[in-house]
């Protein structure tokens, strides 16, 4: 198993900036990717930007060059830097793990509300 713990949500106004963070725990030599994911009000859950165990990281469209996801192997922690935040930007932040052995993400935090005001 692997626990995910987010931290880092909050209110920010349009063009504010907020940090994510996401400490991991457990069987971690299991996990190949882990990835933060939102879900706004009457949307569907949409992958935010994910980073895989070598590094290699994979960002939506719509956050490229906003977002930065990186990783502090030392604290098992995954953060997500949101820079230039638009309302649309606004849902419940998720952050995964994707098992070596399931591709799947089968493992998952409680969520982090992020609002950004107009």
């Amino acid at each position: 198993q692997v626990q995910l713990v987010e931290s880092g949500g909050g209110l920010v106004q349009t063009g504010g900036s907020l940090t994510l963070s996401c400490a991991t725990s457990g069987r971690l030599f299991t996990v190949y990717v882990v990835g933060w994911f939102r879900q706004a009000p009457g949307k569907e859950r949409e992958l935010v930007a994910a980073i895989r165990r070598g590094g290699s990281t994979i960002y939506a469209d719509s956050v490229k060059a906003r977002f930065t996801i990186s990783k502090d192997t030392a604290k098992d922690t995954v953060h997500l830097q949101m820079n230039s935040l638009k309302p649309e930007d606004t849902a419940v932040y998720y952050c995964a793990a994707q098992d070596f052995g399931t591709m799947q993400y089968d493992y998952w935090g409680q969520g982090t509300q992020v609002t950004v005001s107009s």
